[in-house]
């Protein structure tokens, strides 16, 4: 059991970070017609727009809250005077907003595609995968609030931060410090790094591109002269 724990959580991270990055480059490089959120606004409105929203703004502050939370280091929040109780509750009652406005956007987005006749015709496997994926993955992450409320410690949390900080660093000992996690917190992490690898393969391309649209902002005027 050790080595699938040292696998999965000691390996793999580094496996889905490879696949994720040189999968996205290669892909750009190749494929750069396919780069795009390959929308179906033209074949059916519905609730596009109030589910787009909603699972954007979500989704959005569950990557950003998650970035934050287990990437800054213990003794940040110990200077600041947050008790490890304190941040887990925050990160519960924040991750419960976020998760639960992300939960009704991609459910209004599925019943759309999975309820019009042209959209499930125009609906690839790959498409079904991604919204399927993204739903496990939410809905085990909503469940783990519910377990942490069973202890507010904040003892899980940090582990989990540790965990986080010595994967970006590099550090082989990272996959000990959750080897006794709950299996919710286990199949979230796998489901939320597998994200990265079929990342490149789908339209979730198309976020590089939203990066890269802060820089439209700084751009210079286009001329546009007359004959």
């Amino acid at each position: 059991m050790n080595y699938i724990n040292q696998f999965l959580f000691g390996i793999y991270p580094y496996i889905a970070l490879a696949i994720f990055l040189l999968g996205s480059l290669i892909r750009f490089d190749r494929e750069q017609y396919t780069w795009r959120s390959e929308s179906t606004q033209v074949l059916h409105r519905g609730q596009l727009r109030l589910g787009s929203i909603l699972f954007h703004i979500g989704i959005i502050g569950l990557l950003g809250g998650h970035a934050v939370g287990l990437l800054t280091p213990v003794w940040v929040w110990d200077t600041l005077g947050v008790t490890h109780g304190a941040k887990q509750l925050f990160a519960m009652a924040a991750g419960g907003v976020m998760g639960t406005l992300c939960l009704v956007g991609i459910l209004l987005l599925l019943a759309r595609r999975l309820g019009n006749e042209r959209l499930r015709a125009a609906t690839t496997f790959k498409d079904k995968i991604v919204l399927l994926w993204i739903l496990g993955t939410l809905l085990l992450g909503l469940s783990s609030i519910f377990v942490s409320a069973g202890h507010l410690d904040g003892h899980m949390m940090v582990l989990l931060m540790t965990w986080a900080q010595h994967i970006v660093t590099f550090r082989g000992d990272a996959a000990g410090f959750i080897l006794d996690a709950p299996l919710v917190f286990k199949l979230h992490l796998f489901m939320g790094m597998s994200l990265f690898v079929i990342f490149p393969f789908t339209r979730l391309v198309h976020i590089w591109s939203g990066f890269g649209a802060v820089t439209y902002l700084g751009r210079a005027f286009q001329l546009v002269r007359p004959r």
